[in-house]
């Protein structure tokens, strides 16, 4: 094997597809990346039984063949490289890295030993990048992190027609998020639980085309797979088989009283306030006509904090507990310049939405409402206050 590519572009390709590799893996070979050379086409591949990772890239070909290396340090050694293109040879057991003055020589794995890449599913869709990295970002923060509950651990995929819904939770916060894509197939239906942390950096780094395919297996073969593909790049991840909270059945109706809030203004006041916060004391947010009161701390041994916050405020005078590092994750989620709260008592959930501006829409009014951040709604449980 061997090929010259541009250093950019081999180094953006090695750095995508190492994100993947295990930390620890079972087998060393898992460890490796494998770089296939076809013709012109140089395919940079991972795979550690449960995520995979594809990138293709276009190369001057000398000879074609494949060969698996370390793939951490294949990936520090391109991102090290001096702005020359880079000329890569399979040599019997080790492979040469030429570029400019810089010449490396890496020791290879045993690539008969490195499992098959699974196929692609078929075809279920295409959504916009952008819209798909923003609300797989939004909803992705409230996914557990305990592996115990694996149940928690994933984001919720619903497809029904030409509406996509995901919904995450770690039982103290529910994230929800619409928004529309385009099926294969009209009238699609299908719900699948995908683990988050690979969900939510394969959205953020598919980003480089206008649209990302989304494959899902119908069974066989590809039985329990999803896969995402955009410019140049795909991957897959097993999907976790465990059953997800009812949350239509947790998100509140109805409310009996509502604020409307600077995101920026009142983000600040209580990311400044919850400083004395410690750890699992609660932010205390008294809402009043017109200005909500942020206190945190309070007794004698630690310091205590205050400060006022213009708002809209609708219902009767109320006063409410939050995690504070919840609350914030969901205002940082919204996206948009002011967000609704919606409570019904003290000690039930409060739910936070965007509130669209409608200067920001299109002059036709042809975008739909549910495609922008709009649609998005975060439930936080509150925290009892003392006394």
């Amino acid at each position: 094997m061997e090929f010259r590519v541009t250093r950019e572009v081999l180094a953006d390709a090695v750095a995508w597809t190492a994100r993947s590799l295990p930390p620890r893996p079972s087998v060393p070979v898992l460890a490796g990346i494998l770089l296939e050379v076809d013709g012109s086409q140089l395919s940079v591949s991972g795979f550690d039984y449960e995520v995979s990772a594809r990138a293709e890239v276009d190369v001057q070909a000398s000879e074609s063949g494949r060969t698996l290396v370390p793939g951490r340090l294949l990936a520090e050694i391109t991102r090290a490289l001096p702005p020359h293109p880079v000329d890569v040879r399979a040599e019997g057991p080790r492979l040469s890295i030429t570029c400019g003055n810089a010449r490396f020589s890496l020791p290879t794995l045993p690539a008969e030993d490195y499992p098959s890449l699974p196929s692609m599913p078929s075809s279920a869709g295409v959504v916009d990048s952008d819209v798909f990295a923003e609300a797989v970002g939004q909803v992705a923060v409230a996914a557990g992190r305990d592996d115990t509950l694996p149940m928690l651990t994933g984001v919720r995929l619903e497809i029904d027609d030409d509406r996509v819904t995901l919904a995450a939770t770690d039982r103290y916060r529910l994230a929800v998020r619409e928004f529309a894509w385009r099926p294969e197939t009209p009238g699609l239906s299908a719900a699948v639980l995908v683990p988050a942390r690979t969900l939510a950096d394969a959205a953020r780094t598919l980003t480089s085309g206008p649209e990302i395919v989304v494959s899902l297996s119908s069974g066989g073969s590809g039985e329990g797979i999803l896969g995402l593909s955009g410019k140049d790049r795909q991957t897959t991840t097993r999907l976790l088989d465990a059953e997800f909270v009812k949350y239509r059945a947790i998100m509140p109706t109805e409310s009996s009283a509502n604020a409307t809030l600077p995101v920026v203004q009142f983000t600040d006041a209580a990311k400044r306030v919850a400083l004395v916060a410690e750890r699992g004391t609660p932010l205390r947010c008294e809402f009043t006509p017109g200005q909500v009161t942020l206190r945190a701390g309070g007794s004698d041994d630690e310091g205590q904090a205050e400060e006022r916050c213009d708002v809209d405020f609708d219902g009767d005078p109320l006063t409410i507990g939050f995690n504070p590092t919840f609350l914030l994750d969901g205002l940082a989620a919204v996206h948009t310049g002011r967000a609704r709260m919606d409570f019904t008592s003290p000690l039930k959930p409060a739910v936070l939405s965007g509130v669209e501006d409608p200067a920001t829409d299109d002059a036709d009014g042809a975008q739909a409402a549910a495609d922008r951040p709009g649609s998005y709604r975060y439930l936080i449980m509150p925290v009892r206050l003392p006394g």
